[in-house]
């Protein structure tokens, strides 16, 4: 049994269960939190876990509660309304930060708060999930394979669906736009504005720019100026995407999202574990300094989405509870290197090339 001392905050969602589970199939007992107590003491019985109900607006209890916490792990969305109160919690107590997020403005707002954490001598590493390890691992070794590298672009083909938080945070970008990062500053684009084919590793697909994480976090992982992120998407479906830019206006609307985000808690679920088992994901990378004529290929396969969040998740909980470095922001791959998602069940090794 070990003894360190995790808090799951959020542990009642589709995925902060998913990795509770597999915490204690590992032989750890977290205390599993959350705001709502009805929700989260059917799990702790059922798997034998203490529990707290607190709201993260109790600042003073939430710090007090987590001076005895080694590593949080936040699953609690929205992350752009969640995340910084608990980042802010756990410098104040002097506990490691990991979530599951795949948010820019949060890996922006963990970024902003490097000094704080360096200074509190504890990491702050989001996005410890499917959003971004494999990605952001796979952009470390691209660019070790062309330091020099001024583009880089990344993609992912995926069977799985999306998690009812996921959804939400779709929901949440419907009203801002694509996002790309040009000269090492963020862009707002419309959406389905880029467009490309890609071979993401089961032959050419159309594919389309989306804004993903990487666009924040890839930056601060290799220095890289120029980033795009793509997912496969049926022409019909993209040309559709578009026409959603004129109507943004409306989709960022607090009632319109209330609305969108009402239909996910009504109607998406997470698949099965059977379901789980059946899923891969396919992600592509490539790497280029146009004036030198270089350009590099990279490919790895992982478990489905889900599954990597779990793993890689628990992974980075892991490595925390040992770790004696620095404190700070950090990304995945600048935490446990760009190897992290080769070491995750049912990853394959990265391989990089010319195609």
């Amino acid at each position: 049994m070990n003894t360190k001392k995790i808090m799951i905050y959020g542990a009642y969602g589709y995925t902060g269960e998913l990795i509770a589970r597999e915490a204690v199939a590992r032989g750890y007992r977290p205390l599993l939190a959350g705001r709502d107590a009805k929700k989260l003491q059917p799990l702790a019985e059922e798997l034998g876990l203490p529990a707290m109900a607190i709201s993260l607006d109790a600042t003073e209890t939430l710090e007090r509660s987590l001076r005895d916490i080694d590593v949080v792990i936040h699953c609690a969305g929205p992350f752009s309304a969640t995340a910084e109160p608990m980042m802010r919690a756990c410098i104040n107590a002097g506990t490691h930060y990991q979530d599951i997020t795949g948010e820019m403005e949060v890996y922006r707002a963990a970024h902003e708060l490097d000094a704080e954490a360096k200074a509190a001598g504890i990491v702050l590493c989001p996005g410890t999930g499917f959003d971004v390890i494999p990605t952001d691992c796979l952009a470390a070794a691209l660019h070790k394979a062309i330091p020099s590298a001024t583009h880089l672009t990344l993609g992912f083909d995926s069977d799985s669906g999306l998690s009812p938080g996921t959804a939400k945070t779709s929901i949440e970008s419907l009203g801002v736009g694509g996002a790309v990062r040009r000269n090492g500053k963020i862009e707002v684009i419309g959406h389905g504005e880029l467009t490309r084919e890609i071979n993401f590793g089961r032959g050419e697909k159309f594919a389309v720019a989306i804004p993903w994480g990487d666009v924040a976090t890839a930056y601060y992982s290799t220095g890289i100026q120029n980033i795009e992120v793509y997912i496969p998407m049926s022409p019909r479906r993209a040309k559709k995407l578009k026409r959603m830019n004129k109507f943004r206006w409306l989709l960022r609307m607090n009632w319109m999202q209330n609305w969108l985000k009402g239909k996910v808690d009504k109607s998406v679920r997470g698949p099965s574990e059977e379901k789980r088992s059946e899923q891969q994901t396919w992600v592509w990378g490539e790497v280029r300094n146009d004036r030198r004529g270089e350009r590099k290929i990279g490919r790895v396969v992982t478990a489905n989405g889900y599954d990597v969040t779990v793993s890689g998740s628990l992974a980075v909980m892991e490595f925390l509870l040992g770790y004696k470095g620095d404190g700070g922001y950090f990304t995945p791959s600048k935490l446990c290197g760009y190897e992290l998602v080769e070491k995750l069940p049912g990853s394959g090794i990265i391989k990089i090339g010319i195609d």
